[in-house]
């Protein structure tokens, strides 16, 4: 992606070619922002949620989904191989009513949930107190979310603003694009 931006920053760009890198970044982003729990974080939150009531596997992910602010949606594919590990582990059991599995605790699945200091969601903080509103993961604020954030806001200004509030947004963002590189420069 680094070849996607002109070397000379967005201040310089014509108002469509800023347009189509913001597109771009958005696009990137958001198929970035789904991915980033691994296999350890499926199992915490799994037992997290049926710790509190049992669930169906679209449940679970549901419920993921809604208390990651929407940051982490996990597969099926993710989801319910862990649901099957923690069956096989005697930690869980199903039920199957109308055509659908609804899964619970066993004692000992209760356990190992309680022995779990906190759920994903929890540990990274639903607002990181950046006051973007961004969730964030286990190293901080989701930068993912910010920036897809961003790239909504300066599209907004795209369609909507003046031409001169087009210039002072581009600048504006030629200016973070700048201190992001610093802060690098800093570590």
């Amino acid at each position: 992606m680094s070849n996607s931006f002109p070397s000379g920053g967005f201040g310089r760009m014509d108002p469509d070619a800023m347009w189509q890198a913001f597109e771009q970044l958005r696009s990137t982003f958001e198929k970035k922002v789904g991915g980033r729990m691994g296999r350890g974080d499926v199992r915490a939150a799994v037992l997290s949620l049926l710790a509190e009531q049992p669930m169906h596997g679209y449940q679970i992910i549901r419920e993921i989904e809604e208390r990651s602010g929407g940051s982490w949606k996990p597969s099926a594919g993710s989801v319910y191989p862990t649901l099957q590990l923690l069956a096989d582990e005697g930690l869980l059991t199903t039920e199957e009513s109308n055509g659908r599995k609804t899964y619970a605790l066993t004692e000992a699945g209760r356990a190992v949930a309680a022995s779990e200091a906190s759920t994903p969601w929890q540990t990274s903080g639903k607002d990181s107190g950046t006051g973007s509103g961004a969730t964030g993961d286990r190293r901080g604020p989701n930068l993912p979310k910010a920036g897809v954030d961003l790239a909504q806001a300066a599209a907004q200004v795209h369609r909507t603003g003046t031409p001169e509030q087009v210039q002072e947004a581009a600048a504006v963002l030629d200016e973070a694009r700048r201190k992001l590189y610093s802060i690098l420069a800093q570590g």
